[in-house]
């Protein structure tokens, strides 16, 4: 935000836990994830930079980091946009240190971790550091607690969440770790961390700020997705009394997909409701598009989130459900996952959250959008004209229209279909991102769903080969024009189960018949590979016979 005042500065920890600094680890934030590895590090830099020979008034202080806040000027109140691992495991550390200090350590500690109240500046008795609503009781009862934080061996880690475990587990390593330290190693640990240990404190008054700083600072970038930012917004603005219950659902349906799934169910929402291209950030574009339409927080969560989320499930996992035609759906959106591009997904996640009681028009839908979805894929379409097609499908969606008539945009015109049939029955191996794709296509329509394609390893390969040996049998049964046009086409295509053994590709074609194109078994698992194990010989007659069968189950499949 121009105008924006930024404040840095290198404090020691014993200045950052006080008074002047109130944390709050905000909802979009990820919870607390530092292992073993990570808190067992920062414990082991720490002892060593502690452990000098010299007084500790003469010790070479030692950077943690920085930390990224939202934060005005004069307010202790302080949003944590990044540092929240270091933050807590730092106040964890202190906590469980308090055990194996004389008394008055033990106090003077306490007042790094918990803020004692002031009735005359009206302050209250509360913890330095405030995690995630979820993770806050447990965090204050187990962690923060002097007595608790003695019992937390007692505590089972049977269903608690990842955050929590991960809080008990590094609590346990401290405590068994600091267990072994004489008494005055730990002194000095708790001095060296108070009063030379040091964070720069970057703080700003708003969060697009905060955000550019830290994405300046940390080459990784923010370990935020937007949909984690759209969540503190929209949970946000829900009822405080109600925002516990549409938390639980929001966490519901990003634990069902998982979070980086979550996170790109979002961007394909922003599409179902813009229709366009992305030209700016998700942020900011999802804001506009989504939530200026869908203005109640409880609406937008009941009523998109949840019926888009269940969609993108049965979409991206091939897991649609229904009384019937469901294995044919599932069996097409296997296939539409083979793309190399998820832009078909708003309209089938924006068709079957609409349409999810009619199992008939789903199975329609989506035998016709994998025509459309492969058709362009053949063709070659780059990412604007595919949105700009998809955007048109969407409209068509949502103004309720006929998607089964010629106009559609969800429909191939004569044109398109022409195109494509011609595409495939070109030089298909040539084009590297095209070439698997079509051949499982092909070898799915083949199979009647008996083949299985959970191999490692698929390879496309040659059946006469690219550069047969000189005095060969290839070179005796066909010219080099026969040869340069047949060898990169549909019809001299099988699929392998194995990388390419260039030795082996060169052999004549019993050789290959005999071992190249079979496993261990003496057979091969694709159809495709098995059609050509049966033919006696392979000459340019076969080819062509070949070649006209296998474009004309394509056609069928496509209704070119």
């Amino acid at each position: 935000m121009a105008g924006s005042r930024i404040q840095a500065a290198e404090r020691p920890v014993g200045e950052i836990f006080s008074d002047a600094y109130r944390f709050s680890i905000p909802r979009y934030q990820r919870p607390y994830a530092w292992t073993k590895d990570q808190a067992g590090e920062m414990l082991d830099d720490l002892l060593a930079a502690a452990q000098c020979e010299h007084k500790l008034e003469n010790s070479d202080p030692y950077f943690l980091g920085s930390v990224v806040l939202v934060k005005e000027e004069g307010d202790a109140d302080a949003e944590v946009v990044d540092g929240q691992q270091r933050l807590t495991t730092l106040i964890m550390l202190m906590s469980v240190i308090r055990q194996f200090l004389p008394e008055a350590f033990a106090a003077s500690l306490d007042k790094r971790i918990y803020q004692q109240g002031d009735p005359i500046r009206g302050t209250l008795d509360q913890p330095r550091l405030t995690l995630r609503d979820k993770d806050q009781p447990f965090f204050e009862k187990h962690i923060l607690d002097s007595d608790s934080i003695a019992q937390l061996n007692e505590v089972a880690t049977a269903g608690l969440t990842d955050s929590q475990r991960n809080l008990v587990t590094n609590a346990r390593l401290f405590h068994q770790r600091l267990a072994q330290l004489p008494g005055e190693e730990c002194r000095r640990l708790v001095a060296f961390i108070d009063q030379y240990t040091y964070l720069v404190m970057v703080a700003t008054q708003d969060f697009d700020s905060a955000y550019r700083i830290f994405t300046v600072l940390n080459e990784r970038g923010l370990d935020l997705t937007h949909s984690d930012i759209l969540k503190s917004e929209i949970i946000g603005a829900v009822p405080a009394g109600a925002q516990d219950a549409y938390t639980g659902i929001w966490e519901t349906e990003e634990e069902d997909l998982g979070r980086q799934d979550f996170a790109d169910l979002f961007a394909h929402i922003r599409m179902v409701y813009a229709k366009t291209k992305a030209r700016e950030t998700i942020l900011k574009e999802f804001r506009a598009a989504v939530l200026s339409k869908v203005s109640d927080p409880r609406d937008f969560i009941n009523h998109v989130l949840v019926p888009y989320s269940n969609a993108f499930e049965a979409v991206s996992r091939a897991s649609y459900q229904a009384d019937q035609g469901a294995e044919d759906v599932n069996e097409l959106l296997r296939s539409l996952n083979l793309l190399d591009n998820t832009d078909w997904i708003p309209a089938a996640i924006s068709f079957l959250s609409r349409h999810s009681g009619d199992p008939g028009a789903i199975q329609s839908f989506i035998r016709d959008l994998d025509r459309l979805a492969s058709s362009m894929h053949i063709r070659r379409l780059d990412v604007t004209q595919r949105i700009d097609r998809y955007g048109r499908v969407l409209g068509a969606i949502e103004r309720g229209e006929d998607l089964t008539r010629t106009a559609s945009p969800l429909q191939l015109d004569d044109l398109e279909k022409t195109r494509t049939l011609e595409l495939l029955g070109g030089e298909i191996y040539t084009v590297l991102r095209l070439r698997l794709y079509v051949m499982l296509r092909l070898d799915s329509t083949l199979s009647s769903g008996g083949a299985n394609y959970d191999h490692p390893i698929i390879t496309v390969e040659h059946v006469l080969p690219q550069t047969p040996k000189p005095n060969s049998w290839w070179l005796s049964n066909f010219t080099d024009d026969e040869r340069a046009y047949w060898v990169h086409r549909l019809a001299n295509l099988v699929l392998l189960t194995r990388k390419k053994n260039s030795e082996a590709s060169n052999k004549d074609f019993h050789e290959k018949k005999q071992g190249y194109f079979t496993g261990r078994s003496g057979t091969s698992p694709f159809p495709l590979t098995t059609q050509v194990l049966q033919q006696p010989t392979w000459t340019p007659d076969v080819l062509r016979q070949r070649q006209e069968d296998l474009l004309a189950h394509l056609k069928q499949l496509w209704r070119l």
